[in-house]
């Protein structure tokens, strides 16, 4: 089995169902790191901008471009912004190299009238609905020639200036409770969270 199959393979199993979506952000994440000729970001090497914003069906695709990328929300390198759209830009942070890829509305017609969009429009959870139908569609994005279903963009200088990374926790003055540093406020002569500060940030 070649490594990109695997890293769908995991992507899916991560994100909990087989869907078109989240195949669609394996392929466009894939993507971008053969452009910009980087590896998988295990640290933060890359980072990455989502487009998908919040509550809508294909917010999926931010699992496949987490998986593909190595850019997740847990290390801090990788940002949603609220476009609802399919659609990344992944930096390499040591260059400021970055690229937009984009998938394309190619499919769609065919993605709405499988089985799997059926039943996920009677209100049916995507891990009820039969395996071989979730298949379906991961088989329709993946084998899709890439010039079909992706725009890939020119690369570019992203220009920005990188906040280092800062390490460590200490507990809050007030409740107890660890606390990252840049995360504390000092009230009087305590260093304590947000939430016993009283300030919003």
């Amino acid at each position: 089995m070649n490594d990109d199959r695997q890293t769908l393979l995991k992507a899916l199993e991560f994100h909990g169902h087989r869907c078109w979506a989240s195949v669609a952000g394996v392929r466009v994440g894939l993507a971008a790191l053969r452009v910009l000729e980087v590896k998988r970001s295990g640290g933060r090497q890359l980072h990455a901008f989502v487009e998908i914003g919040e509550d809508h069906g294909g917010m999926c695709f931010g699992d496949g471009v987490q998986s593909a990328t190595g850019c997740t929300l847990g290390k801090g390198n990788l940002e949603k912004t609220p476009y609802g759209k399919l659609a990344v830009t992944v930096i390499e942070r040591a260059s400021n190299r970055a690229i937009r890829v984009s998938y394309k509305p190619t499919l769609q017609k065919q993605i709405g009238a499988s089985a799997f969009m059926t039943k996920r429009g009677q209100g049916i959870e995507p891990d009820d609905i039969p395996e071989a139908e979730q298949l379906e569609l991961v088989d329709l994005i993946w084998n899709a020639p890439e010039a079909d279903i992706l725009t890939l963009g020119e690369v570019f200088q992203f220009e920005r200036d990188w906040l280092p990374e800062v390490i460590g926790f200490v507990p809050c003055g007030a409740c107890g409770e660890l606390t990252a540093k840049a995360y504390l406020r000092v009230v009087g002569e305590k260093h304590v969270c947000i939430p016993c500060s009283g300030y919003e940030r």
